[in-house]
């Protein structure tokens, strides 16, 4: 079996291209791997946020390839903003296209190659649609709330406002201070919405508190389903993009945004269609940390002695990256 670790904004990954396969892994093998191989503490190499599972589109779709996002807890995602840029990245190599769509569980989205942040830091840009408010799209449930825009939730969490967005993962989104950004806070009410048993988002949801730094630019930190805190969400950070453009500059459509995150930076750009819907393109590293080469029923076991892992290098120049971003950036 082979393995491509790859992260973008520091939320990492294994690629699993299925088309190496004669019989592609069934669901339960692609739970079980993710569990095994992405486990911070016993998985390969310090874990994984998840396992992107790419196949071929199916025969509705005209995408170059399709991604699914196996969860380290190995439950699926239905999208990943910094997940899907790897695989663009990966697909684009395979088939020396550098602007397509790739099929996910919801839509096809457009991805495309953008000109490096720097040196050996390879960028791509993706679609994170479709947008929706309604709490049915997001299985949210406060009395009398069909929509939740900037608003106090008391027996939630009193003093904070929230907003909440399916982009299409399900999204509440608080702004904050810089103390409240590094306090506490968003853990506890993560860690509730996500136990499977309140009342509030009974599936879960992803959790973020973010602090203004200046006009358009904004620090995301993110309790993510299925994964707890993570260097970055690259759905969370299109999603609070939207929502400090809607909140805080409203006939600002179609700016760059500079959104900063525990694991490095990516560049946002809030669109509207004719018919009215928002559309964000999520613009941020690619990078390639190193290839593997595993058994495969070793790694469903979770026996990784046998696992070779050969360095591409990247890691270190988007590490360089990192360090020469200002102090306010990475927190």
């Amino acid at each position: 079996m082979k393995l491509l670790k790859v992260h973008g904004s520091g939320n990492d990954f294994f690629i699993l291209d299925q088309k190496q396969f004669k019989q592609p892994l069934t669901d339960n093998q692609l739970q079980t791997l993710a569990q095994r191989i992405c486990d911070r503490k016993t998985g390969l190499h310090g874990g994984a946020d998840g396992v992107l599972s790419v196949t071929r589109s199916t025969k509705e779709s005209a995408a170059l390839g399709r991604m699914r996002v196996i969860n380290a807890d190995g439950s699926e995602a239905s999208m990943c903003g910094n997940g899907i840029r790897t695989v663009a990245r990966y697909l684009s190599l395979k088939n020396q296209q550098t602007a397509f769509k790739v099929q996910t569980m919801y839509a096809d989205l457009l991805v495309k190659q953008e000109a490096d942040f720097a040196p050996k830091v390879k960028v791509f840009a993706a679609e994170i649609s479709p947008v929706s408010f309604a709490a049915k799209d997001l299985k949210m449930h406060f009395a009398g709330k069909e929509q939740l825009i900037n608003q106090e939730l008391p027996e939630l969490a009193p003093g904070f406002k929230f907003s909440a967005v399916a982009v299409p993962n399900p999204h509440l989104i608080a702004f904050v201070d810089h103390q409240q950004l590094i306090g506490s806070k968003l853990g506890e009410i993560a860690s509730y919405l996500n136990d499977g048993k309140n009342p509030y988002f009974p599936d879960g949801v992803n959790v973020s508190f973010v602090e203004i730094l200046a006009k358009n630019k904004i620090f995301v930190r993110t309790y993510e389903r299925g994964v707890g805190y993570t260097n970055a969400c690259g759905t969370a950070m299109s999603a609070s993009s939207l929502m400090y453009v809607l909140l805080y500059q409203p006939q600002e459509l179609e700016q760059q945004l500079e959104v900063c995150n525990p694991g490095g930076m990516v560049k946002t750009i809030v669109h509207q269609r004719q018919d009215s819907s928002y559309w964000i393109s999520l613009i941020g590293n690619a990078t390639f940390v190193a290839e593997v080469t595993i058994p495969q029923d070793a790694a469903l076991q979770g026996d990784f002695q046998a696992a070779t892992w050969q360095e591409t290098g990247e890691q270190a120049a988007y590490e360089n990256f990192v360090r020469g971003l200002k102090k306010d950036e990475i927190r």
